[in-house]
């Protein structure tokens, strides 16, 4: 046998080796890496960026608006108490809830707006959680489809947070969606699980900020089950609709270490502008 039919005949036993190995056929045909090569093989999640920017999300598209320096201001206060010096005086000081007094109050336009704020940072990535699983609402706002997320982490002993954790087609931006409906969807949140998920997440990836939507404060026990899990809260309140007495309540049970920031969503600045986040308020209950 000639040198050249030797190279082709090793040439072939070579590709029919290849050929039988269905990880690398996988690989090949989703145009993926290897198993070997990444760390997390959860399909990225495309996001409606252009729908985003017509219903008043802050993306990231090269226009001014007021809208990103408000954020701006938000979230400065709430990355310096997450690594900065008052990070020393607080628990899981970069695990964040945003929450608020009642329903539909505006929490996921603001957790949705801060995290995009935070994706734009240099040397932070977010992640984004659909706590909210009674009645979620992140997939729908970001124009994605139904996946798998948290409920199925909780409920599910052998599946790992990796298993839910979905990039974005926005760089530094990571999400979990809330996931399936299920008849214990609030208990779970409460569970040993979801605990032992919050310390992981405050403590495996120091420089990421983890964003929690959360349910309302009043009528759902468990959101206060998870308040204790978090370093700090955003609250929002609704300007003339939310009750100075409902904020009281929602916040009178918050542990007393929980840094808590109130927002005032949907202000008005004047006639022609009618819709917004305008006002901060920070510090210590």
């Amino acid at each position: 046998m000639s040198l050249i039919e030797k190279a082709l005949a090793r040439k072939k036993s070579a590709q029919k080796v290849e050929s039988d190995d269905p990880i690398k056929n996988v690989a090949k045909e989703t145009n993926t890496p290897e198993p070997s090569a990444i760390d997390n093989l959860t399909e990225a999640l495309t996001i409606d960026k252009e729908s985003l920017s017509e219903r008043g999300y802050l993306v990231d598209n090269g226009e001014r608006k007021s809208i990103k320096d408000e954020f701006r201001q938000i979230k400065r206060k709430l990355l310096n108490n997450a690594f900065g010096k008052a990070a020393k005086n607080l628990k899981n000081s970069n695990l964040i809830m945003v929450s608020s007094a009642k329903p539909n109050e505006g929490k996921t336009f603001v957790s949705i707006n801060l995290a995009l704020s935070i994706a734009l940072e240099q040397d932070k990535t977010v992640l984004l959680i659909d706590a909210d699983v009674l009645r979620p609402s992140l997939n729908r706002e970001l124009g994605i489809g139904e996946t798998s997320g948290l409920i199925e982490f909780l409920l599910d002993e052998d599946k790992k947070i990796n298993d839910v954790i979905f990039n974005t087609n926005i760089e530094k931006l990571k999400i979990i969606p809330a996931g399936k409906p299920h008849h214990l969807s609030n208990e779970l949140l409460a569970s040993e699980k979801m605990a032992v998920l919050a310390k992981e997440l405050a403590t495996r990836y120091p420089d990421r900020i983890v964003i929690f939507d959360c349910p309302p404060l009043i009528g759902v026990t468990e959101t206060l089950v998870l308040a204790n899990m978090m370093g700090q809260a955003v609250v929002v309140v609704e300007e003339s609709k939310t009750q100075i007495e409902d904020v009281k309540n929602a916040t009178a049970n918050l542990n007393e270490d929980l840094a808590v920031g109130l927002v005032l969503n949907k202000a008005i600045r004047s006639h022609k502008d009618l819709y917004g986040y305008y006002g901060y308020g920070y510090g210590e209950k």
